[in-house]
């Protein structure tokens, strides 16, 4: 063995190597939102500048979601795809959450992907997000 060769085995995740070949494009749905609760039954998109669309070519994964939560009480975030909740994150007042997730989809060309909320009708507040997609080619 060359005194060059390294002595140890280095692995990278499947979004590293995609980032570090530049096959993969980092996208981020993120801001400062407020927000009027409709009703805990009642989730629909948060905001406009929340909504992706996958281009054509391209799959798109959802490996990460944070989100704070600076109301008096629970909220509900949801990920949606094709205005279909996905994945659901609850966060109780005046906290945050930080998910990274352990499955993930591919999500095809052409799918929207949305952050919905849902909070108690007439409560009033804001959100701090941060959704790190992955997209990459077909």
């Amino acid at each position: 063995m060359s005194d060059d060769t390294p002595s140890f085995v280095l692995s990278e995740t499947r979004h590293q190597r995609l980032l570090r070949t530049g096959q993969g494009t980092p996208r981020f749905l993120q801001g400062v939102f407020p927000f009027a609760g409709r009703g805990l039954f009642d989730l629909g998109p948060l905001n406009d500048g929340l909504r992706y669309t996958v281009p054509a070519g391209c799959v798109c994964e959802v490996p990460y979601f944070r989100a704070g939560n600076m109301s008096d009480d629970i909220i509900y975030l949801s990920l949606s795809v094709d205005s279909k909740p996905v994945r659901y994150f609850p966060i109780g007042p005046k906290a945050d959450i930080h998910v990274p997730l352990a499955i993930v989809e591919l999500y095809p060309a052409g799918s929207r992907i949305d952050v919905c909320l849902a909070a108690p009708r007439g409560l009033t507040g804001t959100v701090v997000i941060d959704v790190g997609l992955l997209e990459s080619p077909a």
